[in-house]
């Protein structure tokens, strides 16, 4: 059986690519990935629209209603309104945040740029991310767009990903890469 991840991350790749050609034509590349940000974090903020996404009990018209209301009531319109609202209608709601995270990826290609998703104990100081992006300048050559995640269970330190390879100096593999030499010696 084929791994949902995979098939979402599929379709949200060709929905994305869709939408850069769409916003490059328009020449409104910056406009699609600001609405795309906000609709994103509406998404986040709110769990009902979050399950009306993710939900498959809801119907098509139903999700096409909801988001249409949802977008006219946020001012998101054009290029990302209809974009939306065509998603819907297409039953592929379930992807959008793969979609907009695709987008943002073949924006920054476009532009030259890698992204780096960042991993941390705590939030990071402007001035961390400068640090952290000039160092990942010296070691990929481009410019690096940081997506900075908060996860306290990692202690410490920080997990970073650029493209396919990873950077792991967290303190909560650090102690179980100890853990596992001490069981070893004893």
């Amino acid at each position: 059986m084929a791994d949902t991840s995979q098939l979402i991350s599929g379709v949200a790749e060709r929905y994305a690519s869709s939408l850069f050609d769409l916003a490059t034509e328009a020449g409104s590349i910056e406009r699609v990935a600001a609405d795309l940000n906000r609709f994103q974090a509406m998404i986040d903020d709110s769990a009902d629209l979050k399950r009306l996404i993710v939900s498959p009990v809801f119907s098509a018209e139903d999700q096409l209603k909801a988001v249409s209301a949802i977008l006219d009531a946020s001012g998101i319109s054009g290029l990302v309104g209809n974009f939306i609202r065509v998603v819907a209608q297409n039953r592929r709601l379930f992807a959008v945040p793969g979609i907009i995270r695709s987008f943002h990826e073949i924006a920054a290609r476009h532009r030259g740029e890698v992204s780096a998703d960042v991993m941390s104990a705590h939030a990071l100081t402007a001035q961390q991310q400068e640090e952290l992006k000039v160092a990942l300048k010296g070691v990929t050559g481009k410019d690096v767009t940081v997506n900075v995640t908060v996860d306290p269970s990692i202690l410490g330190g920080l997990i970073v990903k650029v493209g396919s390879r990873q950077i792991d100096t967290s303190l909560r593999t650090k102690l179980s890469t100890l853990k596992l030499a001490l069981k070893e010696v004893g």
